[in-house]
């Protein structure tokens, strides 16, 4: 599969998600066998440019992969100097965020709020694909509600205008992220485009993955929520998708534990010894209900060792506690000798 002139490692993405995404989280997750990690969503308002949050959002490695970064907004020429902007700094692709259903974005008419304007979607993607020499993709809801699902027609839209690759997250945007997610819906638009389609909603193994490719004709998966707390996962897709064995095996409990203290130790190189470790709260969180889903740990100890954790205001701190995880065999995890 290729977006425009790039081919990405595998078609297996990191889906963005603001406040989670950022560069440690994109660099492991490329690292342990992600083709793509898509940026944090970052705003199209220049003035903002170099505000501390879209700096942090800003920041890239060759170790995170293709440069993805994904910008909303809803002024066609603001979005248009926006991609320029990020060009210049070195983006491999201009992603459009169609689909974030935030209700501090939708209400100022911009993520899966502009579904509902199609011919503002027009003039933005107009404006986007003319701005830049780079590829761009969009990322969409099947629609505003489900009495308005325009996925196909914003889908066509896209294409005509130029869009490279179109990633569509299988619910609408009144839906947000409850119910099932709509592969027949994707389906319908991977149908009515040439171009390549992405499915995203509700992946959380090598076999609903599969299941989705089958059901949809999508060139690719991206991996969204199934991914907090065990980044593992969309490298793990992606290999049992290729060998066909779709028992996508997680790492050991050691070495999920020992990937997780790299992630936190990263978190707290990034982002500094204050901000750090409060980031670092909700990735444990994540990683002890990962451990509860995959029952190496009941719900009662997961309680209490987030708390403990959610305590501790120092890097130090925390990372002696993720040592300590480790030898704490008959309260904590069943550890692998």
């Amino acid at each position: 599969m290729q977006i425009g002139g790039l081919k990405p490692s595998n078609n297996v993405f990191l889906a963005p998600m603001a406040g989670v995404t950022d560069l440690p989280m994109r660099e492991l997750a490329v690292e342990l066998g992600a083709g793509l990690a898509v940026g944090e969503m970052q705003t199209a308002d220049l003035r903002l440019a170099r505000s501390r949050k879209t700096l942090k959002r800003r920041q890239h490695s060759p170790r995170a992969g293709l440069r993805s970064v994904q910008m909303v907004g809803y002024d066609p020429q603001q979005l248009a100097e926006a991609a320029r902007f990020n060009a210049e700094l070195g983006a491999d692709i201009i992603d459009i965020n169609m689909g974030c259903p935030a209700k501090k974005v939708c209400q100022k008419a911009a993520g899966s709020a502009l579904l509902a304007d199609e011919a503002l979607v027009g003039r933005i993607l107009e404006a986007v694909v003319n701005a830049v020499e780079i590829p761009v993709t969009l990322k969409i809801r099947t629609g505003t509600d489900p009495e308005h699902r325009n996925g196909v027609t914003i889908a066509r839209m896209a294409e005509s205008a130029g869009i490279q690759m179109l990633t569509v997250h299988g619910r609408t945007r009144a839906d947000r992220f409850k119910g099932a997610a709509e592969y027949d819906t994707i389906a319908h638009i991977v149908q009515a485009v040439s171009i390549p389609v992405i499915a995203n909603g509700d992946i959380h193994s090598a076999r609903k993955a599969c299941e989705v490719l089958a059901l949809t004709g999508a060139a690719g998966v991206m991996i969204g929520r199934g991914a907090q707390g065990q980044l593992w996962l969309p490298g793990a897709i992606a290999e049992a998708l290729a060998t066909g064995d779709l028992e996508a095996r997680a790492p050991s409990p050691t070495e999920q534990l020992t990937l997780h203290h790299r992630h936190i130790d990263a978190l707290h190189a990034f982002y500094g010894d204050v901000m750090g470790p409060r980031i670092a709260r909700k990735h444990h969180a994540w990683f002890l209900e990962s451990l509860v889903s995959q029952q190496l740990l009941d719900t009662d100890t997961a309680r209490a060792d987030r708390q403990r954790f959610n305590a501790l205001e120092t890097p130090e701190a925390q990372q002696s506690h993720l040592h300590h995880m480790g030898t704490r065999r008959s309260s904590m995890l069943a550890l692998a000798a």
